[in-house]
């Protein structure tokens, strides 16, 4: 993958280039962002540059037989880690190794995908992935083995928040100290659930959003998508080419998505001093609970941007605003004044500590029922001046 096939960021590929061609290149680099801004092409294409010995970022000016082995992601000394779970072909210790097959047909056929994107794509959506200690045994193996064509090694770990305490252990000391010429690259979209040791010996580089004109260019280039279309999707995206991709692909969870959340508001609004409203409040919760925890979190990130868009609405009259609901007895407008100041920063707290529990498999129907009940409390709240 080179750097002139991923979508804008243009000073990162600078620094990252430059950083190469001057021989300075970090033991371990941590990339922070959104799988949609590039994340994970961007480090396979660092990974390239610098196994390749590249020396331009739009063409192959380096060793052909080595780009051609990265089109098919078959480098010898190119190391994949990535969160994996136990499944009916592999059902005691998974590791990555056991799933690379997969993995080069996701990463070929949706390099901007996130982790539920992939926990579909290998049939583990129902579980929660990690990266193992056993997979920390088989990293610390590869690394202590030579280079097989005599120059770095890159370890690249993607989903690096997934470790597991006792893989991030075991790992400490190897990302501390690796092997001459071995090179880290982690990527993750959330930076805090990495141990902090890790953090403290990685130099981070954070991920932008991509802008609406990158996004907007790729969907007509590669998509054949017409300029009108192409500008609203891209607006609707929020710098995040694989939202942009799911729109257009109109993605039928984003649909389920706005009718537990439309039904859930409709609710919590009616049930200050209702008991039968209270009731519903509890068979909603109950019905969200018997989904799997990964479809659980994505919903509740899906409310928080729901939340966001009616505070746009509210402020901005609309002048901000992408989402449109396919509910037309919903509007936006209407919803819009009961979010505000005085009760958005505590919405969010509390989508966010759901998120936090349900991650941490804390029962769901319990950490849904107190959420929708604060919700009650939050969406009465009056605005103060």
């Amino acid at each position: 993958m080179l750097f002139s096939e991923i979508l804008g960021l243009e000073h990162l590929k600078n620094h990252l280039c430059g950083s190469a061609d001057r021989g300075r290149i970090p033991h371990a680099q941590l990339f922070v962002g959104k799988s949609g801004s590039g994340t994970l092409p961007m480090a396979i294409a660092y990974a390239q540059y610098i196994l390749c010995s590249n020396t331009n970022s739009e063409n192959t000016t380096g060793k052909e037989a080595c780009n051609l082995k990265f089109k098919k992601l078959a480098h010898p000394d190119l190391h994949f880690a990535f969160p994996v779970a136990s499944t009916a072909k592999i059902q005691t210790k998974p590791v990555s190794s056991y799933f690379l097959e997969e993995w080069r047909n996701f990463v070929k056929e949706n390099p901007y995908g996130n982790l539920f994107d992939w926990y579909q794509a290998v049939g583990i959506e129902r579980k929660q992935g990690n990266i193992s200690v056993h997979e920390a045994q088989d990293i610390v193996k590869s690394l202590s083995l030579k280079a097989y064509e005599g120059g770095y090694k890159v370890m690249l770990i993607w989903g690096a928040d997934k470790l597991n305490m006792e893989a991030s252990n075991k790992l400490l000391k190897l990302i501390e100290e690796p092997p001459t010429k071995t090179v880290f690259l982690l990527i993750s979209d959330n930076e805090q659930q990495i141990l902090q040791t890790i953090r403290s010996r990685c130099q981070v580089i954070h991920f932008p959003p991509l802008g609406e004109k990158v996004i907007e260019e790729a969907l007509i280039n590669f998509k054949q998508v017409n300029q009108k279309e192409a500008k609203k999707i891209a607006h609707q995206a929020q710098g995040n080419y694989r939202n942009a991709l799911h729109i257009l692909e109109k993605d039928e969870t984003d649909a389920q998505f706005e009718k537990w959340f439309i039904n859930w508001v409709r609710t919590a609004f009616r049930a200050k001093g209702n008991k039968t409203a209270i009731n519903a409040l509890l068979n909603w919760s109950e019905e969200i609970s018997k989904e799997n925890r990964e479809v659980q979190k994505r919903f509740l990130y899906y409310c928080l941007d729901f939340f966001r868009q009616a505070l746009l609405q509210n402020y901005t009259v609309g002048k901000l605003v992408y989402l449109e609901p396919n509910e037309k007895k919903f509007q936006l407008e209407k919803f819009a004044p009961f979010v505000h100041g005085g009760n958005i920063i505590e919405i969010v707290a509390q989508l966010e500590e759901a998120i936090y529990h349900i991650e941490r498999n804390t029962n769901s129907k319990m950490v849904l029922t107190d959420l929708s009940i604060k919700l009650t409390r939050l969406l009465h709240r009056k605005e103060t001046a």
